[in-house]
């Protein structure tokens, strides 16, 4: 990760569990521009109870009749897929990223290489997880969805105490429901969560269009994470919130103009506005016909543009002072 604004284009398991459509996603967050793509790993019987229920959006979108574990299990990647995605991602110059959801997957990606670690928000309060995570030393982003400051806290000092250094620590902050209503996206609580820890923070998103990540960069996000599908449409627990690939595009470039919008923070005058200060600015101008010799007053002078004479702000250092040629009505004031 860099200095500037790095995307993570999250895949998820809206591959479906075919490799072809995980490869047609890559290739959809190559073009949109992001830095990485994510999936999710998991073992089903590690991660899902037989008897476990679906979330509320994951019943609306899926089988009713299915079970968690079913549908989990469909979307489930073994480790030769996840090695041909790796692959993948390198010869298209891009970064693979996955989300272990149990402790053998945290392994097989420690083992394949990876070198960011996301750990998701169902996992923030999963302490040997966390610890297991936190010894690999290694560059680790903590999604922060339905936790509070003390839980976020504690899954800090957990990473840290296991040997996980602090600088190398983004605090997501994320809303866990597909799709979030506008109302609960709460944004300056990622600033807080920033500032209250002292550590880097982004967003990762789950509301509906590309307005609210694009507004968590202009307050200083270092991390976007955001779903994208091929279709959304497509049978599957995440698609119908996820981004189609044109909006996926529109949302990095619209994150990039932002970072260029942002600049250095120095109020200076511009390239592209310096030539306006001639035509916008006013000058002190005669406001009537001045012979040499007399004394310049307000009645005389008058303030008007262009602005490529001497600035008004000298209006008190040039009345009373003698005019040293003759000036006609309008004429710049030298």
């Amino acid at each position: 990760m860099n200095s500037r604004t790095y995307i993570i284009a999250e895949a998820g398991v809206n591959h479906n569990g075919s490799l072809e459509i995980a490869k047609q996603l890559i290739d959809v967050a190559v073009k949109a521009g992001a830095d990485a793509v994510k999936f999710q790993t998991f073992k089903t019987e590690n991660l899902v109870s037989v008897n476990a229920q679906k979330a509320a959006y994951q019943k609306e979108t899926t089988d009713t009749e299915e079970s968690q574990f079913e549908m989990i299990k469909k979307l489930e990647l073994d480790e030769g897929a996840h090695t041909e995605l790796i692959d993948y991602c390198k010869e298209k110059s891009i970064t693979f990223l996955s989300t272990p959801f149990d402790h053998d997957s945290i392994r097989l990606l420690d083992q394949l290489g990876l070198q960011i670690f996301k750990i998701p928000s169902g996992e923030i309060t999963n302490l040997p997880y966390l610890e297991e995570i936190g010894k690999l030393k290694k560059q680790i982003v903590l999604s922060t969805g339905m936790s509070t400051m003390d839980e976020v806290e504690a899954a800090l000092n957990i990473l840290i105490a296991t040997g996980t250094l602090k600088d190398n620590i983004t605090v997501l902050h994320a809303n866990t429901q597909y799709p979030t209503p506008i109302e609960d996206v709460n944004l300056i609580a990622m600033v807080s969560i920033g500032r209250t820890f002292d550590v880097k923070y982004g967003y990762s998103d789950h509301t509906l269009g590309i307005e609210v990540p694009t507004a968590a960069v202009a307050m200083g996000a270092s991390v976007i994470e955001k779903h994208f599908t091929l279709d959304k449409t497509m049978e599957g627990p995440d698609h119908k919130a996820s981004l189609e690939p044109h909006e996926l595009k529109a949302m990095v470039s619209a994150i990039r103009n932002i970072e260029r919008a942002l600049g250095n923070g120095i109020k200076e005058v511009s390239n592209s506005e310096r030539p306006n200060i001639a035509v916008a600015r006013k000058s002190i101008i005669a406001n009537q016909s001045i012979k040499k010799g007399e004394i310049f007053t307000s009645e005389n002078l008058a303030i008007k543009r262009p602005g490529t004479g001497i600035s008004p702000m000298k209006w008190k250092e040039v009345i009373g002072t003698v005019a040293q040629k003759d000036y006609s009505p309008e004429d710049l004031i030298e």
